[in-house]
This record gives structure tokens, C-alpha cells and sequence, in this order.
């Protein structure tokens, strides 16, 4: 099927979904006229109806008139859709869950036997199209339904293919990683700050580094120990700054937090 010939639905149009259709959008992979969100109320709708995408506030329409649906509601509230939606899910369809602790599993017992499920786990970034996404398959959904969501995702930011035990690591290293990489960018303006520098100079130079340091990674693929040594110069500012960094167990403890989140995000599943 071509991308331009999907009918896109997203049951639950919050902020992330609404992330990853504006990267859609952007991306010329859907026409908006075929994008269709539903909400209980107009509180989420009115950005979709800005982006010239339809909207309703009932579940059933948007399986009714999509192929490709996208399930983006809260975990707590997902066992009440799928019910909901269950008696209009046929063979056409391809059914996307972002939401948070629902495993592949669970998802195939709530729908018809035989429907073609995959799960993904976005991160923030996705709403300017600079996200890690990780996506996952169930039973039913073949290569070509992979390929599919890995064409329009990529509009997103990175996507990538993973067996489902890995989407918990992700929400420990990318979902909730988001939140240390702001914590560290706040650190490091600060101490700007401390040393004389405008705070709001201060903020723009730690988020530049942030982006350029990780440019550099994509970009040259090389190891991140490779090109940290690539900036210490001996008895220069940077290995002093390190040790500093070293004495704090700023590796230790990153890894630490990567651990707890991916324990949490496991607990999630269970719960």
C-alpha cells in the first residue's frame, strides 16, 4: 500500500500523537485530509483541525474509516477502547499501540484473533521530529506492515526494530533519558551561571553542545569514549573537568537511573 493511499487514525490525540502526525505531515508521508483523531473533547482536537486533519469524538469512526489505527489513549483507560473498538476491527486493518505498559500480548487477547498489531515507544523529541523510536511486532503483522511504520516513523526521528523485551530498556535509556539529558543540560548552564555568564546565553550554549556532541555521534558512528578522548588534550581543561565528573560517579549513577527506570517501566507491564 502507498503512503499517500493511507487512512491514518489516532484513538487518543495527545501530545505525542500529536508529535508524530505533525512529523508525517511535514514529511509529505499523509495528506492531512486523511488523517482522523478522536478525543473525548475538543481540548486536543482543536491543534489536529489546525493541521487540516479530521476529528470526532467517537473511537468507532476512526476504525470505521482507517487502515493504519494508532492507539494513544492512557493504560488505564485502553482495556475500555479495545473493548469498544474490538467489534470493528476487521483483516484491513493495522492496529499501533504507543501507550505505555501494554504488552503485545495483551493487546492481541482484547482484539480479534488474527489482527495485525505492533507496538511502539516514541520518546518526547517526537513532537520536532528528532525522537528514538523502537517498534515491535505481533504475531500477525509481517514484513510488509514493519516496513510500513518504519517508512512513516522515520519522519519522527530514529526508528528501529527490536523484539519486544527491549521496549522496556528503551523507556529506561530514551523514554525517561530525556529527562536526564535536561537535567544535565541544567547542570551545565548553571555552572555557567556560577562562573559569571547570563543564564539565558548559558542555556542556549549547553543546549547547542547537547546537539552538537550528539551529531557527532550519529554522524561519524564513532564510540563515545573515542571522541571524549578526542577533546582531552593532556594536563588541558577537559581531563580536569572529567575527573570531577569521575569523583561525582556521574557514570555510575546514570547507569543506576537507566536500571531503575527500565525496572519501573517492567513493573508497568505487570501491574
Amino acid at each position: 500500500m502507498e503512503e499517500s493511499e493511507l487512512w491514518v487514525g489516532f484513538v487518543g490525540a495527545g501530545r505525542m500523537a500529536g508529535g508524530l502526525v505533525r512529523g508525517l505531515l511535514q514529511a509529505g508521508k499523509v495528506p492531512a485530509s486523511n488523517v482522523l483523531a478522536s478525543a473525548p473533547s475538543d481540548k486536543n482536537l482543536d491543534a489536529w483541525r489546525e493541521l487540516g486533519c479530521r476529528t470526532t469524538h467517537c473511537n468507532l469512526e476512526v476504525v470505521y474509516r482507517s487502515t493504519l489505527v494508532f492507539l494513544a489513549t492512557k493504560p488505564h483507560i485502553l482495556p475500555g477502547v479495545l473493548e469498544e473498538i474490538r467489534p470493528a476491527v476487521g483483516s484491513q486493518h493495522i492496529v499501533v499501540s504507543l501507550v505505555a505498559g501494554v504488552t503485545i500480548q495483551t493487546l492481541q487477547r482484547f482484539l480479534p484473533p488474527g489482527t495485525k498489531v505492533l507496538r511502539i515507544m516514541p520518546n518526547l523529541p517526537c513532537v520536532v521530529q528528532a525522537g528514538a523510536m523502537v517498534f515491535s511486532r505481533g504475531s500477525n503483522a509481517g514484513d510488509e506492515e514493519a516496513a510500513l511504520l518504519k517508512s512513516l516513523l522515520s519522519s519522527c526521528g530514529l526508528c528501529e526494530e527490536v523484539p519486544e523485551s527491549y521496549i522496556d530498556i528503551h523507556t529506561g535509556l530514551s523514554g525517561s533519558g530525556v529527562a536526564y539529558v535536561y537535567l544535565f543540560a541544567e547542570a551545565l548552564a548553571e555552572g555557567a551561571v556560577k562562573m559569571g555568564m547570563p543564564g539565558a546565553l548559558a542555556s542556549r550554549i549547553a543546549a547547542q553542545t547537547l546537539l552538537g556532541a550528539a551529531k557527532m555521534l550519529l554522524e561519524t558512528g564513532e564510540h563515545p569514549a573515542k571522541l571524549r578522548g578526542d577533546v582531552c588534550t593532556p594536563g588541558g581543561t577537559t581531563i580536569y573537568a572529567l575527573h570531577q565528573l569521575e569523583k561525582g560517579a556521574l557514570r555510575a549513577t546514570v547507569m543506576d537511573a537507566v536500571e531503575a527506570a527500565t525496572n519501573r517501566a517492567c513493573e508497568m507491564a505487570k501491574d
